[in-house]
């Protein structure tokens, strides 16, 4: 158990760092901006208490938020995947619900190559989704598309990228 809190938060202080420090610094055409941190609310296992696993994207998003100065907007955004993960979950991994309270994390290794991107797309497009509604806060709708379809394609490429090279089996 203290190797599985270890393992996520030291998860959690790497994608921090590397969203804040690199990405962060990373804007093409005005569209793209990829968010590599959204990977370790993925990853968290879905045995987890609904209300610990909300606790965890508040401070997620709260943290990114006071590095960002986007008042919110991340913690919105994650706590709505995370709120939603579990249905997200069941309905790709329908064996799941039988154990509620496994800690098993969904990842490459666990649930295969195909399950686990599915699942990844679904989370990255539901959360650029609300942050960039949120961040535009007008019905410009077609700019809140662009901006949500090119950075979720490369933040899912990002995220499987690195799930494949952090944490496939070799």
């Amino acid at each position: 158990m203290n190797n599985l809190v270890f393992k996520h938060i030291s998860r959690f202080f790497g994608f921090i760092l590397a969203q804040v420090l690199i990405l962060n610094n990373i804007l093409f055409w005005g569209y793209l901006n990829p968010f590599v941190y959204v990977l370790f609310l993925i990853l968290l296992p879905h045995g987890i208490s609904r209300n610990l696993s909300l606790v965890i994207a508040f401070f997620t998003g709260l943290t990114i938020d006071m590095f960002m100065n986007s008042m919110g907007i991340h913690i919105f955004s994650c706590v709505l995947i995370m709120y939603i993960r579990n249905y997200i979950i069941y309905a790709i991994v329908p064996q799941l619900k039988n154990k509620k309270h496994d800690l098993t994390e969904i990842s490459l290794n666990e649930f295969g190559i195909q399950n686990t991107i599915i699942y990844s797309i679904i989370l990255v497009f539901i959360h650029h989704t609300a942050l960039f509604a949120l961040e535009e806060f007008s019905f410009d709708l077609l700019n809140i598309l662009t901006r949500t379809i090119i950075s979720s394609i490369a933040t899912s490429i990002l995220i499987i990228t690195l799930q494949f090279l952090l944490f496939s089996k070799s």
